[in-house]
């Protein structure tokens, strides 16, 4: 029997609208604090450690619960749980706004992580759901991935505008009229969709997703931070992986598992997956290090550096559109493995022009270049994911997708931040053979030392520590360059290889 795919009309279109909203939300509060850290830590002084985790278990805890999240969606509903995530990321969000101690904003942030788990995967399983057409769906969830992946940039942008006229809880209340709006639009706009044939949700696999997330992510965290590794964080990381094993012989196991691990016995979907956490890699790594070149060695303050990033949401908008233009003509793997090169030629780019008195524009236009590419690549590696399983997949699916991206950008910005790390001291120490090892340690250290220093001693030391964490950030982009046309030539081979199968199994409505 022919199947006939019934395209989208006016209401999903809307719908999508409203499901990009919280999407941006979500991957917004994963740096809307960066501008708020200083008001914050005057008004409630929390000690180092208590900072890092305000700013961190929000990250921590969406990471380590997408998978759960998304398989109770695929059990309960996606618009149910969408709604419920909504009510609580709203409540969190009014929480941490009044936060009265450093406590108190911990667990609020800990409470939008979960929420916040809840709105990524079900905002993709529901477009997953909407959007039948393959045109259709790869143009929806190209809209949702430049506001997914722009929420991070926007962030700082939208924390600096209201930190100049309120107060740093302002930054949490912008939260509050979406989850309203969503909680009112959302049940007359979003059909409700899930499979009638899973069972309730396994606790103990729920359990294990989560001890082999967390510790992976914070071990990685952690080297990233010390930018050397470290006994703890290993153990950490083995832990995790170690859990992560007996996490997968469960669900090879199970009637009805949480992940069906059978999917990556497609190469399509395994590439797929792997392209989507070396994209991360690569851009995230780079992302850190090129903020910290902008503010410190170009001496930009930091809300106007926020501005001069936003370009590069323009630019993963336009890279997204081109990739909808050209699949209409192209495969989607060639497409992919174009947009990884164009990805690498601004890695490229960064290594050839940018010294340690680039003017911004420049940085910025290679930077533009690089997500570009990135907005070819990523769109359309979301799509190749969630257009291979099966719908009634659609929520863990989408899961697992996301996992793999903060996985990627967590491993990127150790791995990448520890070699551009590695560069600096090694060119600071041969520029001034009797420089202190604080002034190794990072940029930052080394402008703080300076301080402390005459001024000719001082005028020496930053110039040969800006010089030095400029030699780093050209070297990492070399690095990243490599690392993306290596993935443009896998793309290629393995997606025009086997094109991906996308599953028609039926979903109930509800």
């Amino acid at each position: 029997m022919t199947e006939i795919m019934e395209r989208a009309g006016r209401r999903e279109w809307i719908g999508l609208a409203v499901l990009t909203i919280p999407a941006l939300l979500a991957s917004m509060d994963l740096s809307v604090l960066f501008m708020a850290a200083p008001a914050l830590s005057a008004d409630l002084e929390p000690s180092g450690t208590q900072l890092l985790w305000i700013m961190d278990i929000y990250g921590f805890l969406m990471a380590g619960l997408l998978i759960t999240m998304g398989s109770l969606g695929d059990r309960i509903g996606r618009r149910r749980l969408l709604l419920a995530g909504a009510v609580a990321f709203g409540a969190a969000s009014l929480l941490a706004a009044y936060a009265s101690s450093p406590e108190m904003l911990i667990a609020a942030r800990a409470l939008l992580g979960i929420g916040g788990a809840t709105l990524a995967p079900s905002t993709l399983a529901l477009i997953r759901g909407m959007f039948h057409d393959a045109e259709q769906r790869r143009a929806a969830i190209g809209v949702w991935t430049a506001a997914f992946t722009g929420g991070v940039a926007v962030g700082p942008i939208i924390g600096g505008l209201l930190l100049e006229h309120f107060w740093w809880g302002s930054v949490f209340l912008i939260n509050l009229p979406v989850m309203v709006l969503l909680l009112i639009v959302g049940p007359l706009l979003l059909p409700e969709s899930r499979n009638a044939a899973h069972g309730g949700i396994d606790v103990l696999s729920a359990v294990l997703s989560l001890a082999a997330v967390l510790p992976v992510i914070y071990g990685i965290k952690e080297i990233a931070a010390d930018a050397a590794v470290s006994g703890p964080a290993v153990a950490l990381i083995a832990a995790g992986l170690v859990v992560g094993v007996v996490f997968v012989r469960r669900q090879r196991s199970l009637d009805d598992p949480m992940i069906d691990v059978r999917l990556f016995r497609s190469p399509s979907f395994s590439a797929a997956v792997g392209t989507n956490a070396a994209v991360t890699f690569a851009t995230a790594g780079m992302g850190a290090i090129a903020v910290q070149y902008v503010q410190v060695v170009l001496g930009i303050r930091p809300f106007a550096a926020a501005l001069w990033m936003l370009p590069t949401v323009g630019g993963t908008i336009v890279g997204i559109a081109v990739a909808n233009l050209l699949v209409r003509r192209i495969a989607p793997g060639i497409v992919v493995g174009a947009g990884a090169l164009v990805a690498a030629l601004g890695f490229a780019l960064v290594t050839a022009t940018v010294e340690v008195d680039s003017a911004v524009g420049v940085v910025i236009a290679c930077y533009t270049v690089l997500v570009a590419g990135v907005g070819m690549a990523a769109s359309l590696v979301i799509d190749l994911i969630v257009g291979s399983a099966p719908p009634s997949r659609a929520g863990s699916v989408s899961a697992m997708s996301e996992t793999a991206g903060e996985f990627g950008a967590a491993l990127g910005i150790a791995v990448l931040g520890s070699i551009a790390a590695a560069v600096y001291a090694g060119e600071l120490r041969a520029a001034l053979p009797e420089v202190s090892s604080a002034a190794t340690g990072s940029l930052g250290a080394a402008t703080a030392l300076a301080g402390e220093l005459p001024p000719e001693a001082a005028g020496e030391l930053l110039a040969a520590a800006r010089e030095a964490f400029t030699q780093g950030f050209t070297v990492t982009a070399a690095v990243g360059s490599v690392v993306l046309a290596f993935l443009a030539l896998v793309a290629v081979a393995v997606f025009t290889r086997r094109p991906a199968t996308v599953h028609r199994s039926p979903v109930t409505p509800k």
